[in-house]
């Protein structure tokens, strides 16, 4: 089974605690409890001789943490209980003592497939509670049930349930045998390219997905979309559903705005570093990969120094 940074099971989710708030208090209030503060769509971390997640006791904000509606359930990871928190209302100075804010798309790939995991979860749930404070149905406020895996609206002629949103997306490699299909947005640095990838529409399978998401960026028409793997990418929530593909024409047509630039790359333009890849921990990454290892006479992307990422 292949395994990408942000997934794996890393840590005891501890769904039977769920539904057990006086449970939940209790754990609150004792001794084996961890916040995982986020501020303003950052992650706390602290740095020792590496970079770690901030488990921070309960009795650092005990006005806010002690109470099971302002904590979301993680589960138990290092022999804790480990709750997100979000703490945006607060100064930022205020978490200063415990550790360093940081953006987790930048600093995930220092911390560890554990830690990284952790904080990937903490983050899509607080940002999904801060996107649905209110019933999306009558508009009364949400609240929190399920150890914060829930939001119920309060009104009592409503009482609609809203679960975790996840955005799914496909991301796909198309090659032509000896080249390989990348694109480049223009936000990105001179010479950055990346694989295919947009969201799944409704009533769309995930290989119409790919071939129409295909088509619309580039022009290319596919066949033979087989599904690879998928990574949850918790920027905000969405799970990258990973393909291979094989292109039936290779005139590239740029269709929509989505892409500045897309070209075909052979194995020899990745080897001579003429292309700056996607970062070694994503799925992108990971599709290239195998595409390039497959032709490559030996030679390992992993291993290559000439492969640089973002």
């Amino acid at each position: 089974m292949t395994v990408h940074f942000f997934g794996g099971r890393h840590f005891d989710r501890a769904a039977d605690l769920r539904g057990r708030l006086a449970e939940l208090g209790e754990i609150l209030s004792g001794p084996d409890a961890r916040l995982i503060p986020m501020h303003r769509g950052r992650n706390l971390l602290r740095r020792g001789e590496t970079l770690t997640a901030a488990h921070v006791p309960v009795d650092a904000w005990p006005d806010v943490a002690t109470d099971p509606g302002n904590c979301v359930l993680l589960g138990r990871h290092l022999e804790h209980f480990c709750f997100a928190i979000d703490l945006s209302h607060l100064p930022e100075e205020t978490l200063a003592e415990h550790g360093k804010l940081a953006d987790l798309r930048t600093s995930g790939p220092m911390l560890t497939d554990d830690d990284a995991a952790l904080l990937a979860c903490a983050r899509a749930l607080l940002l999904w509670h801060r996107d649905h404070r209110f019933c999306g149905r009558c508009g009364a406020p949400n609240e929190v049930h399920s150890g914060g895996h829930i939001l119920r609206c309060s009104s009592a002629d409503c009482g609609r349930s809203q679960f975790p949103r996840i955005d799914p997306a496909i991301i796909v490699l198309v090659d032509d045998g000896p080249r390989c299909l990348l694109g480049r947005q223009a936000s990105w640095p001179p010479n950055r390219y990346s694989t295919i990838a947009g969201f799944v529409e409704p009533g769309e399978s995930l290989e119409d997905a790919v071939a129409r998401e295909v088509e619309e960026e580039t022009g290319v028409k596919v066949r033979d979309a087989g599904y690879h793997s998928s990574q949850p990418w918790p920027f905000p929530s969405s799970l990258m559903l990973g393909f291979h593909a094989k292109a039936t024409d290779t005139t590239i047509t740029l269709q929509d705005d989505e892409l500045e630039d897309a070209r075909w790359f052979s194995r020899r333009d990745i080897l001579e570093g003429r292309v700056k890849l996607p970062p070694r921990v994503s799925i992108s990454f990971r599709l290239i990969e195998e595409w390039f290892d497959q032709g490559s006479e030996g030679r390992l992307l992993e291993r290559l120094p000439s492969a640089g990422s973002w």
